[in-house]
């Protein structure tokens, strides 16, 4: 019985030290050595060895990876024309959209908040110091999405935190595009009248294509930046004795048109206070900021202060602000 007793001790330590040899591998690869160890993420081993991103990924420091699958990879290059692969994209395209799925720093599923932005490594241009394109991640329940889940740019988690040794990956269903100023407001809920009224073709808010034309034709050479108010700023705005009330469909595009500058992608870092800024109103009217401490406040026509409450959403094409009054400006 002794001897019985000892030989199954052994047995279950052996075990004990297997399991946590296996467990302690699985933790101690890297990023790109999980994805070389996935046949599903094959297509992004290639792309990321063809980008030389590879061993960054494999080297230190903590990132954050959402990783598309071979199946998403393929749907994205069928979407940009036939033929195209990940051996023939353009070069620097590819390693666009791939620093677009990594965020410098862990970021595990648990600590996701039901709404969040995260800066990417995903420069907006060339130059030094370039700011990054943000992402959108929301959390409902277990499931994670990204840059509006259902939206049509929208990207779900399907298997979340492969811990490696210098961060994480959470597999995910289809390539994260990079987002314009539009696709930006149409992923988050807190713009979602923002979103109604600029599409609107008719009815309450009249037709605005000219507003979303403007704003769809963006180019990352000409940028904008767009004051953003949430919902609660058009409720305010549009019940009650809100300005906006029974305003006609020239005096809703004014509105919209005061909300967006083409001075260029304006950051927070770059407002001044007291700063005069023109916005896109025939003929122009402007809006001033007002800087607090901590604080960014901007000023109407009414002198009414809207404050920023969400600074630098940063898309290809320009740069977001979300702000929690609705911007009045001068109707003649």
């Amino acid at each position: 019985m002794k001897n019985l007793i000892q030989k199954i001790t052994l047995v279950v330590l052996c075990t004990l030290v297997v399991s946590c040899d296996n467990e302690d591998n699985n933790s101690q690869k890297t990023i790109t050595e999980i994805a070389v160890a996935n046949p599903n993420l094959s297509i992004l081993v290639t792309a990321l060895n063809r980008t030389n991103l590879a061993t960054t990924l494999d080297g230190s420091g903590q990132f954050t990876v959402f990783a598309p699958t071979n199946d998403a990879f393929n749907a994205f290059f069928a979407s940009l024309g036939s033929g195209v692969n990940v051996n023939n994209v353009n070069e620097a395209v590819l390693k666009s959209i791939l620093l677009n799925h990594v965020i410098g720093s862990e970021i595990m599923s648990a600590a996701i908040p039901s709404a969040t932005y995260a800066a990417t490594l995903s420069p907006i241009n060339s130059s030094v110091n370039a700011p990054t394109i943000s992402m959108f991640v929301q959390k409902s329940g277990s499931n994670v999405f990204i840059n509006g889940g259902t939206a049509t740019t929208g990207v779900k988690v399907t298997t979340p935190d492969v811990d490696a040794s210098n961060g994480v990956v959470h597999i995910v269903n289809a390539v994260i595009r990079i987002p314009t100023v539009v696709d930006h407001v149409v992923a988050n809920p807190e713009f979602d009248t923002l979103q109604a009224v600029v599409t609107s073709t008719g009815g309450t808010f009249g037709n605005q294509s000219a507003v979303l034309s403007a704003l769809s034709g963006l180019t990352a050479s000409a940028p904008a930046t767009l004051f953003a108010p949430n919902n609660a700023a058009f409720t305010a705005a549009t019940t009650g004795t809100g300005f906006a009330v029974g305003a006609t469909a020239q005096q809703v595009t004014k509105v919209l048109q005061y909300h967006v500058t083409t001075a260029g992608n304006v950051r927070s870092n770059q407002l001044t206070n007291n700063q005069v800024i023109p916005m896109i109103t025939s003929p122009v009217q402007n809006t001033t900021v007002i800087l607090g401490t901590g604080i960014v406040d901007i000023r109407d026509t009414s002198n009414t202060l809207s404050r920023v409450f969400q600074a630098n959403i940063q898309a290809s094409n320009g740069v977001i602000h979300g702000v929690n009054k609705v911007l009045r400006p001068v109707f003649n």
